[in-house]
């Protein structure tokens, strides 16, 4: 039986039971969070950090909650800043250009054991990497985890109209990409 979000703000809002609530938090969000974050930062080692500073920051600041969305929305908003930031990080750290950093990625989607999938999973893998990771979110969060412009809007912090644009341009070049391959 799934746990509402009612019932886990509840737990986590009595100090007695604030342990608890965030357990059942984790149990009820992390894969999702995970997967959000994997398709974005390609390394299953990264994702599981970005994972865990997700719920830290999410513990740190449970207090600013309003409500306004859903805790999954919430959460989301924190994992996709928390793996943006690290790719921005990542970038700069070791001054990648755009083209070896996608060409890591590429080779670590090729060598990996912990990815599964057909060739044309692996391909479009492939292809989302050559997009803005704006526009890789953007189609992530629509086409691959089905939610609407307005939950988007409420992760990223976008208005829907750019949002809308966001995804054409993303499936335009995904199209552009697929077929001069």
């Amino acid at each position: 039986m799934q746990i509402s979000d009612q019932e886990i703000l509840n737990l986590i809002q009595n100090p007695h039971s604030k342990e608890m609530g965030f357990r059942q938090l984790i149990q009820v969000y992390q894969k999702r969070v995970y997967h959000v974050i994997r398709r974005l930062v390609i390394i299953h080692e990264d994702a599981d950090d970005l994972t865990q500073n997700t719920f830290i920051k999410a513990f740190h600041h449970i207090h600013k909650f309003e409500s306004k969305s859903s805790l999954y929305t919430w959460l989301y908003r924190i994992a996709t800043n928390e793996a943006l930031s690290f790719l921005e990080k990542k970038k700069k750290r070791y001054f990648f250009s755009l083209d070896d950093h996608q060409e890591k990625m590429e080779s670590y989607l090729d060598h990996s054991s912990g990815l599964n999938g057909d060739e044309i999973q692996l391909k479009l893998q492939k292809t989302l990497l050559k997009l803005p990771e704006k526009q890789r979110l953007v189609f992530h969060l629509k086409y691959q985890e089905d939610l609407s412009y307005d939950e988007i809007s409420a992760i990223t912090g976008t208005s829907v109209g750019a949002l809308k644009a966001s995804y054409h341009h993303a499936v335009k070049k995904i199209e552009e990409i697929i077929s001069n391959q």
